[in-house]
């Protein structure tokens, strides 16, 4: 019984010291973050490994990490009127959204997306692309992370820069450079409408054959991008 409550107390202290470290890490990884620039991401760092083992130099991801200020204010605004329009007033997690999801799967038994843009830019940041509870949890851990010490402007530029734009093209200056053959800077109202309605599935909808389920997309955004405020 003794040797037992042994084993047990050092499982228990092992398993502190493991939760201790990977706390003081990532509590690290995030205050580095608000000022230095991520050289490349979970995602990115895997494709490019990927393309150098199967020998395959056309799927090397694109990445191109811009300032803020180097990004067209119409994207800045498309972005936040189609992804989150209450990304200045939450703390991370839009409640309302919650709440519309599981009453949309309650009602037509078809699940909706909730995240927000500090949601989405945890993800895209820190963690690889993967379905699982433990990917989400971490999801959310780092969400609360950032909301505590990085301002909204960091988020936002984080998110553009880090977000899943197409089959191997990561963040907008990648994006536009694909889509539009020029720098994220100077993306036109309706280029930028354009390719922010492609967000929530941008392996599956296309800037190059835009559907008509696109274009009405597109359409709305323009519309409510005016009435955002620019970050």
């Amino acid at each position: 019984m003794k040797k037992r409550k042994t084993i047990f107390a050092w499982i228990w202290k092992i398993v502190f010291k493991i939760v201790l470290f990977l706390f003081c890490f990532t509590i690290v990884q995030v205050l580095a973050l608000k000022f230095i620039n991520p050289p490349f991401t979970p995602n990115v760092a895997w494709e490019w490994a990927e393309s150098i083992i199967k020998k395959q130099p056309e799927k090397r991801p694109k990445y191109n990490f811009k300032k803020i200020e180097a990004i067209s204010p119409h994207l800045r605004r498309a972005v936040i009127a189609a992804e989150d329009q209450r990304f200045l007033s939450h703390n991370g997690f839009d409640f309302n959204e919650i709440k519309n999801a599981l009453k949309n799967l309650i009602k037509k038994k078809k699940l909706r997306g909730a995240s927000t843009i500090s949601m989405q830019t945890a993800r895209s940041v820190f963690l690889l692309s993967s379905r699982s509870l433990f990917r989400k949890m971490a999801e959310i851990y780092y969400t609360i992370l950032i909301e505590l010490f990085w301002d909204k402007h960091r988020i936002f530029e984080m998110y553009l820069n880090t977000v899943d734009w197409g089959t191997h093209v990561t963040g907008a200056e990648a994006a536009s450079q694909k889509y539009f053959s020029k720098s994220a800077q100077h993306l036109t109202p309706d280029q930028a409408a354009l390719m922010t309605a492609i967000l929530p599935n941008p392996h599956r909808w296309s800037v190059r054959r835009p559907t008509p389920y696109l274009k009405t997309r597109q359409k709305q955004i323009m519309k409510d991008m005016h009435l955002m405020p620019l970050l």
